[in-house]
């Protein structure tokens, strides 16, 4: 595993682009994926949620109303009624039609031209099936030394690492939820943290290194902010603006 880590992170700092270049391009698209790496980025993040038959689509709410021209929740939708729905409209008519695509189309678009960071929503503890999904899919597409997985819920990771042992997983938190969460990784072996940006500093960089983690935040959009985090340590920053980020720190 550590060899692997090694592998995805190589020796500087690297930019990912929060669910696309969401600042530019409606936000978990294949245009917005494209963008992103069209403007250097060196990943994306992106969100996996299962549909009402089971089918993993690429969406960060539970419901699909801020993104989309119809209302409702995702697990009460197929994804032949997701595939109707506009996901570029809300953003810029020029997006119009564009489609909420599955993680396959995603992993046959870009997934060997990139590092992909799969943040798997999960908002109930019940056993969906979504992980041993996204393991197998990552397994269909090759994808496995180029893909690290995060979520907030502990037992996801749990779970997730048991279907596919061999990629690496992130942990991602944050004040709201940390304190019933972290107790709950002190008995799961993981490669990363991923907090938000506002809770780094010398101190955690300092217990996260020491602790043998690498360390992917999000979500900065500040060029000031971006430099003061590559100069603590941080492994990965995760932005909505990757060209502005990746102006600012590797100058």
């Amino acid at each position: 595993m550590q060899t692997l880590i090694k592998e995805f992170y190589g020796d500087r700092l690297l930019v990912f682009g929060h669910r696309g270049a969401r600042a530019y391009a409606p936000m978990n698209t294949i245009p917005s994926f494209e963008l992103a790496l069209a403007q250097g980025a060196d990943g994306v993040e992106l969100d996996v949620r299962l549909t009402l038959d089971g089918e993993m689509i690429i969406m960060h709410d539970d419901r699909v109303d801020a993104t989309t021209d119809a209302k409702g929740f995702v697990h009460e939708m197929t994804l032949t009624e997701v595939k109707e729905l506009d996901a570029g409209s809300y953003f810029d008519p020029k997006y119009a039609g564009t489609r909420v695509p599955t993680l396959d189309e995603v992993f046959e678009a870009i997934g060997k031209r990139t590092r992909i960071n799969v943040e798997i929503k999960a908002d109930t503890t019940d056993d969906t099936g979504v992980e041993v999904k996204v393991a197998d899919a990552i397994r269909r597409h090759g994808l496995a030394r180029t893909i690290i997985i995060s979520s907030f819920n502990p037992i996801t990771l749990a779970r997730f690492r048991e279907a596919m042992p061999e990629v690496p997983i992130g942990f991602l938190h944050e004040p709201d939820n940390e304190a019933m969460t972290i107790p709950m990784m002190a008995d799961l072996p993981h490669e990363a943290r991923n907090p938000y940006y506002e809770e780094i500093d010398a101190k955690y960089m300092a217990w996260a290194k020491g602790a043998g983690y690498r360390v992917n935040t999000w979500t900065v959009n500040d060029p000031a902010k971006a430099v003061e985090l590559r100069d603590l340590g941080v492994d990965c920053i995760i932005t909505d603006k990757p060209d502005v980020i990746l102006a600012a720190v590797r100058t």
